[in-house]
């Protein structure tokens, strides 16, 4: 069974070398287990999902450019998350105002080419069927 995702939760990028965590605004007004609750809309970079420490994908132009600067070596440069898309796929029977309850199993997509995942939901509790 999955978790509620609150803020906090911790997530990992494939193309990333750190952890980041999830901020999620109180503007839904859901709290669980005492931070505010996620829905699948909560994907706003740099707003929602962090800088991932650097970035290594060569899809990224900048790490592209510094990898030719570079004369082929991958070079990774700093993360700035690129996600355009909301969470996939939520919960379909929770809602959160009015959206898609986040979940532990959800992915995001960078548009470099990285799967965003979490590793801790920031939630014990907080089940989601």
């Amino acid at each position: 069974m999955a978790s509620q995702v609150a803020m906090g939760a911790l997530m990992k990028c494939s193309f990333g070398a750190a952890p980041a965590s999830l901020a999620v605004l109180p503007v839904n007004r859901v709290l669980a287990e005492g931070p505010p609750a996620a829905n699948i809309m909560d994907h706003q970079p740099l707003v929602n999902i962090l800088p991932f420490g650097v970035c290594q994908s060569p899809a990224n132009p900048v790490v592209a450019a510094a990898t030719a600067a570079a004369l082929g070596v991958l070079t990774p440069m700093p993360c700035v998350p690129a996600t355009a898309a909301p969470w996939t796929p939520g919960a379909a029977t929770v809602l959160i105002a009015n959206m898609p309850a986040l979940d532990n199993t959800s992915k995001c997509l960078c548009n470099w080419g990285g799967v965003i995942a979490f590793t801790h939901a920031a939630t014990t509790k907080t089940m989601i069927p």
